[in-house]
């Protein structure tokens, strides 16, 4: 199964950060960007499958982009990042993308997981 998935951990507050909007973007053979999705973070700071029944996770460049802004005014948090974008390369046979994000007002880490 194609997957693309992240979790948001609020690293201030040491919790999953819930509700925050996240898109999937795919970039275009002109380099133009194309929004193939939109969720919001569940309660556990997830969103399991960014794909869309039918998506091809086909090679290329991809990016997630992150409305931290949002976020950190629910939380009464002045920030310096109002969104975060990931860009990441999926190449030819790769099927699961974790992407997840350690998130503070100032400063975000992000690596590949499982």
């Amino acid at each position: 199964m194609n997957r693309i998935s992240t979790h948001v951990l609020d690293m201030v507050h040491g919790k999953p950060a819930k509700d925050v909007l996240v898109r999937l973007e795919k970039q275009n053979s002109s380099g133009d960007w194309r929004v193939l999705t939109s969720a919001r973070t569940d309660h556990d700071g997830r969103c399991p499958q960014l794909l869309t029944e039918g998506d091809d996770l086909s090679a290329g460049v991809y990016r997630l982009i992150f409305e931290t802004a949002s976020y950190f005014a629910r939380e009464r948090i002045d920030s310096l990042y109002p969104l975060v974008e990931v860009t990441f390369h999926v190449r030819d046979g790769e099927s699961h993308f974790h992407i997840p994000l350690l998130l503070s007002p100032n400063g975000y880490t992000t690596y590949r997981g499982s």
